[in-house]
């Protein structure tokens, strides 16, 4: 099945969005130009998600890929719930209580966040009550806790994160006596996801991640090539430092059965993730929740089945990694992708596509051809398509679009050749999931102006 381009084109940018920070007086103060952001679905419905807001009552901006795995529900509770506990978790202690006074009063709210949304990244209006109410919760206890200190970011993050993931837990366990969000809250609980969250405020740059979502660095040299630096680590079976936090949480007698085929447990790839209270719960609270719970949930073997060698949990933890980079005015970008972009490109491709797009300048590397014999029809054909791609970059307009063409449609020359591309774009959804995973791709674009102000400042 043969796709034209402008058919390929559109299923490109279905779900693109773009937003410019706006200058004041001609100037622009914040350290970000702004970013583009796409999703390109697998699964139906996909299970990614992302967010991107500014923070209204302290300065920096949020912008996250959310990965989620079996089913969606947890994914899209914490696009639309992370950014708020971070959020509240920066707040000053008097704003926490004019917050808190307005809520008691029913006065109108401070706006916390200004949120950047694409018209498809939906809302769940049902819950907003109960999302709401356990919010309050944790700002009450902030209050209660004030010792007058200015709130650390990388804390901030940490406590957010572990506490969303606290929340998302208790909900289910409490359950609801309106059936569908009682069906809601366990959907979140049972399913998964993992978070990569960046956090940029002037030249602090913070990533936050659970599990094997990305954040990478475009760098510019002074010759003006293009690398990447790695701002996050995958937890799951690759990185064995993340193995070995697992092995001692749990007794020697489980070690051969903690990790097995790179899998926690047999059976997940992320270490680290939100939800998954199949791999946090006791064996008891697991059979407890699910027999009361609704018919819907009792009915789904998923939720009845506990893993094997299940001893000694939680095995999982929503716990972030964070990392902290002080911008300098080299640092050009910032990709935030799900691994659905990771396992089909390496970063140093990512960096010099992205670098190059943002530029409009191609380094023309020698065309390498590796091994292969090559005749002189193949050249001919590698340096017209070279000649084409140059005039292909003007056809996207978005970053993380030209990424996933990229991404999708590369051929093992390292240029995108439609007829690939449109093969992988017609695929039936059956289908697509064994040849690629959802694809979510934000790209942040740094001002090295506003960053070199910062440093001379300094």
């Amino acid at each position: 099945f043969y796709l034209t381009p402008p058919q390929v084109n559109s299923i490109l940018k279905a779900n693109e969005y773009s937003f410019k920070v706006p200058e004041f007086d001609g100037k622009n103060v914040s350290s970000v130009l702004g970013f583009d952001s796409n999703q390109l679905p697998a699964n139906a419905p996909i299970e990614d998600r992302r967010s991107a807001a500014t923070c209204l009552q302290t300065r920096g901006m949020l912008l996250g890929v959310f990965d989620g795995h079996a089913g969606c529900a947890c994914a899209q509770a914490v696009s639309e719930r992370l950014f708020y506990y971070i959020a509240v978790s920066l707040l000053p202690h008097e704003t926490l209580l004019e917050i808190e006074n307005a809520v008691e009063s029913g006065r109108a709210l401070l706006p916390i966040l200004q949120w950047h949304k694409h018209p498809n990244d939906y809302f769940s209006k049902e819950a907003s009550k109960l999302y709401f109410n356990s919010l309050r919760t944790y700002w009450q206890e902030l209050i209660d806790l004030n010792s007058g200190e200015t709130t650390d970011v990388r804390e901030a993050l940490i406590n957010a994160f572990k506490r969303l993931d606290n929340d998302i837990s208790l909900e289910a366990q409490v359950g609801d006596p309106n059936s569908f969000l009682n069906y809601l809250v366990l959907r979140v609980a049972f399913s998964g996801a993992t978070a990569c969250v960046a956090h940029v405020d002037g030249v602090d740059l913070h990533i936050a991640n659970t599990g094997d979502s990305r954040a990478m660095l475009g760098v510019q040299e002074e010759d003006g090539s293009w690398s990447a630096v790695n701002l996050s680590y995958d937890h799951n079976a690759q990185n064995e430092r993340e193995v070995e936090r697992v092995k001692m949480e749990h007794p020697k007698s489980e070690e051969k059965s903690l990790v097995k085929q790179d899998r926690l447990l047999g059976l997940l790839m992320p270490f680290r993730a939100f939800g998954d209270v199949k791999f946090k719960w006791s064996i008891e609270l697991q059979k407890r929740v699910v027999e009361s719970g609704p018919d819907q949930l009792n009915d789904n073997e998923y939720t009845k089945f506990i893993p094997p060698n299940y001893h000694t949990p939680p095995y999982l933890t929503a716990e972030p990694e964070v990392i902290h980079h002080k911008l300098r005015p080299q640092d050009k970008f910032l990709v935030l992708a799900t691994d659905g972009l990771w396992e089909t490109m390496h970063r140093q491709d990512v960096a010099r596509i992205v670098g190059e797009y943002l530029t409009g300048v191609h380094h023309q590397q020698p065309i390498a051809v590796g091994g292969y014999k090559v005749t002189l029809g193949q050249m001919h054909g590698l340096l017209t398509e070279r000649r084409a791609r140059i005039s292909s970059v003007f056809e996207d307009q978005n970053a993380a679009t030209h990424l996933i063409r990229h991404a999708v449609g590369n051929n093992e020359f390292g240029t995108v050749d439609h007829e690939r591309l449109s093969k992988m774009l017609s695929l039936p959804e059956e289908l697509a999931r064994m040849y690629r995973d959802d694809i979510t791709i934000t790209v942040v674009q740094f001002n090295s102006h506003v960053i070199g102000a910062y440093q001379n400042e300094e």
